[in-house]
């Protein structure tokens, strides 16, 4: 089923998501340089995360608020929300500036607050984390908007999964596309079981893509050969500058070559099995292998096995007509280099 998310769908197309998350690395005016950067490195939205650390947890210095292994290890929790929350006094000039652009914003919404503060703005789209799948409330919060909805499925069960979609569409959301995503940051290849995505497309009938973590874009693109039409990725102004999310992060001539690759990826998948030769391919069937004549020919001389060769190009008569063609008497005198036709056998 094709939808319009708000109308950042289109046929023949992938829509490409630009992740700001916490790259700004705390600068309005680098928010609003990267929100710019997207849009020149060719996405179709910009994406923000709309939520403050308390709104996320509490201060507190518990070890089960400390964060163990991977990118944020022996951070606390507060204190990473802290510094990657964009302001959300931000978000009207960075709304306003993708506008202007001619670019859709929109956001993650984390609690009810958010939500009431994005429909402020008039957010078209409301993106779902992976770690929100199992927050039926929000969910249906968020589906009581009317809007269309985005579904990180990371971690979840095709259980909790079908639980999730099941209150968006009985809350009253007219669209959903469903990202299957690993939420580690970075992520492996190997991890990313890419087949989930046409699974998801199978079980729900809606759109699928891929919300991604991985270095580079050939995750990717191999999302898109199995089905994805959306992918979503960060977005970073360089990461050498650091940040909460610059690991996993492009910077914005990688994320122009994404948006290349995907969609060269969306052309290249695209349409049904043909067989024979179609569009560029035409031209190219004259330099088939065909039967030349390559001895000059007197008029009534029977042809022999050395004056009939099949070469380049493919003029003549196929090459497996030469047991029919040896033999033969020339009808008229052959020059060497002439195509064999069955008007020159008598």
């Amino acid at each position: 089923m094709t939808i319009s998310l708000g109308g950042m769908l289109r046929p023949d197309h992938v829509t490409v998501i630009a992740e700001l998350s916490g790259n700004h690395n705390g600068s309005r005016e680098r928010a609003i340089e990267l929100v710019r950067a997207a849009h020149a490195a060719g996405a179709d939205a910009v994406k923000l995360q709309t939520y403050t650390a308390d709104t996320m947890t509490i201060d507190s210095d518990a070890p089960w608020f400390r964060i163990e292994g991977g990118t944020w290890a022996g951070r606390r929790l507060y204190d990473l929300y802290q510094e990657a929350s964009t302001p959300w006094a931000w978000h009207p000039e960075l709304f306003a500036e993708a506008r202007r652009l001619g670019m859709p914003c929109f956001s993650t919404p984390f609690d009810d607050s958010a939500v009431a503060f994005l429909e402020g703005l008039d957010c078209p789209c409301y993106k779902i984390a992976s770690f929100e799948v199992c927050d039926l409330p929000l969910i249906r919060r968020i589906a009581a908007t009317g809007k269309p909805a985005i579904l990180s499925t990371g971690m979840a069960t095709l259980a909790e999964i079908d639980a999730a979609v099941r209150a968006l569409r009985d809350g009253g959301c007219p669209e959903i596309a469903l990202l299957a995503c690993v939420s580690a940051y970075p992520a492996r290849a190997e991890d990313m079981r890419l087949r989930r995505i046409p699974a998801l497309a199978d079980a729900f009938h809606c759109t699928v893509g891929l919300s991604d973590h991985s270095p580079g874009s050939t995750v990717a693109v191999a999302a898109v050969a199995l089905g994805a039409r959306v992918v979503e990725k960060h977005i970073c102004l360089r990461r050498a500058d650091g940040g909460p999310d610059a690991s996993f992060s492009l910077e914005p001539e990688e994320f122009a070559a994404l948006v290349r690759d995907v969609q060269a990826a969306r052309a290249a998948v695209d349409g049904e099995p043909v067989f024979g030769a179609v569009g560029a391919e035409l031209e190219n069937l004259r330099f088939r292998r065909s039967l030349f004549v390559v001895r000059d020919v007197r008029a009534g001389q029977r042809l022999a096995a050395e004056d009939v060769r099949a070469i380049r190009p493919g003029h003549g008569l196929p090459p497996d007509d030469i047991g029919k063609v040896i033999g033969r008497l020339a009808s008229r005198a052959i020059a060497r280099g002439t195509p064999l036709t069955w008007d020159l056998l008598a």
